[in-house]
């Protein structure tokens, strides 16, 4: 992961007004088409539709509560761009990381929207937050070395998640768009991607093949013995063979994989291909209804709803859960597995933990050790211990440990660093495997959720007798 290296103060501009200047911010942000239809927008304490308002709203209630007016100068939000390595991460994991950098960064303390943006080959957040504080008090002013901060904070969040970081970030010579490069993916880029996703549904022969390509939106014309394809939106086709694709999409080499003959290897680059639609939890449109929401939200309420039960059904007959009873069990453990890693990797923090603090109190021993035994054979003077005061200190410290965790024999720097070095191996094996069985919990629990919903099974017996009266 490639974090930002600096903070964005964002102001009115010429010629704009604090609504108007907000409103340009947060429309550029939530393009539907950068950010999936809006689907990778998250927001924290505010509706991301209606950002700019409710950010000026806050900003008048800062006025009229603390009488404190800024300028032309004044800092309407903030802005982080956060950036990833493609390839590397989800849509959605990537929106989420944002919002966690968002949240630990302001201190849950401001409302801020983050915007994840897939039209580029690397997926990249955009992160607003307002410069007013939640209970309209003050506001967030930047510091010196505030990108520092926010880097070092992001890589945090990035090994806690197992993504990688850059050892050394370049400077702001460049842009993180330049760094990462920006060239979109060409024609064939997009046709050899078409294929890979085609392929992975396993069709039968060429013709199943070209059926899900035309599905797909490309356009198959056949000239001969050649076959020709066109992506949405090119003038030109590209034939489908070796000189054109590349060897690996030569019509003999996709005949022996679609025959099992061979593995196929991808020869697309510079393309970001979606991340599989997660099932997301339904909406409970009534108790949104009664909480204030419009006919327009139930709409869309519907829509969204329809588009879940679709999903958690595929997700069921994919997976063989079609009995409740099974699916109950498979979420049962999946819960179970990630929380036995889970205290796995907090043993082994707090081992790790306990081992630098012992460390710390050796070293220190055996390097005040002389002074210590020259104090006591002064009869514990008060002038010996005025010149060696901190040395004695530390002395002292490090018996105290000694004794309350009652060791006998010190063990040595070497076999401490050895049995660190252990648990962090450990530690960062078991991240894999913890990250795997958080998605699969997740995903599991919010499946179960659904069919619980949509069965009635998580409506409390006050709720059942309710009904079945109206029903009478």
């Amino acid at each position: 992961m490639i974090a930002t290296t600096r903070i964005m103060p964002l102001h009115t501009g010429k010629s704009r007004t604090v609504g108007k200047a907000i409103q340009d911010i947060i429309d550029y942000v939530e393009n539907p088409h950068k950010t999936d239809g809006g689907r990778l927008i998250t927001s924290f304490q505010c509706d991301s539709r209606i950002a700019d308002a409710e950010f000026l709203f806050a900003k008048r209630q800062y006025l009229a509560k603390t009488g404190r007016r800024r300028g032309a100068d004044d800092v309407i939000a903030y802005a982080i761009r956060q950036s990833f390595v493609p390839g590397e991460i989800t849509p959605e994991e990537a929106n989420r990381l944002g919002c966690e950098l968002a949240r630990r960064f302001t201190k849950g303390n401001h409302a801020f929207v983050v915007c994840t943006h897939i039209d580029r080959h690397h997926i990249h957040n955009h992160i607003i937050w307002n410069s007013t504080s939640l209970d309209h008090t003050r506001k967030f002013r930047d510091f010196l070395g505030s990108g520092r901060a926010v880097r070092k904070l992001s890589d945090t969040i990035c090994i806690e998640n197992g993504y990688s970081i850059v050892e050394h970030p370049k400077g702001r010579s460049k842009s993180y768009d330049k760094w990462l490069g920006d060239k979109p993916p060409c024609h064939r880029d997009r046709l050899r991607a078409a294929i890979d996703t085609a392929l992975a549904q396993k069709p039968t022969d060429l013709d199943g093949l070209l059926k899900l390509l035309a599905g797909a939106g490309i356009e198959v014309s056949p000239r001969g013995k050649s076959i020709r394809l066109r992506a949405p939106g090119q003038k030109r086709f590209v034939r489908l063979d070796g000189d054109s694709l590349g060897p690996e999409y030569e019509t003999t080499a996709l005949l022996d994989v679609l025959a099992g003959k061979r593995t196929h290897v991808s020869g697309a680059k510079n393309i970001h291909r979606a991340a599989p639609p997660k099932v997301n939890l339904l909406v409970d449109i009534q108790a949104k209804l009664r909480a204030g929401k419009g006919a327009g939200y139930a709409r869309w309420a519907s829509v969204f709803n329809l588009k879940q039960m679709a999903q958690t059904l595929n997700y069921l007959t994919e997976h063989g859960l079609l009995d409740y009873a099974d699916l109950k069990a498979k979420a049962a453990d999946a819960s179970a597995r990630y929380h036995d890693l889970s205290e796995k990797i907090k043993g082994a923090e707090q081992r790790m933990a306990e081992i630098a603090v012992m460390k710390t109190h050796i070293i220190n021993y055996a390097k005040t050790r002389d002074v210590y035994v020259a104090y006591r054979k002064a009869g514990y003077s008060k002038k010996f211990k005025a010149e060696h005061e901190s040395d004695i200190l530390l002395h002292q410290a490090a018996k105290k440990f000694f004794d309350e965790s009652g060791l006998k024999k010190l063990p040595t720097v070497k076999s401490l660093q050895a049995e660190y070095a252990a648990l962090l191996a450990e530690k960062k094996s078991a991240y894999t495997e913890y990250r795997k069985a958080r998605d699969e919990m997740k995903e599991l629990l919010t499946v179960k959720a659904n069919v619980d919903r949509l069965m009635g099974y998580d409506k409390s017996e006050t709720d059942i007798e309710a009904e079945r009266q109206e029903g009478r």
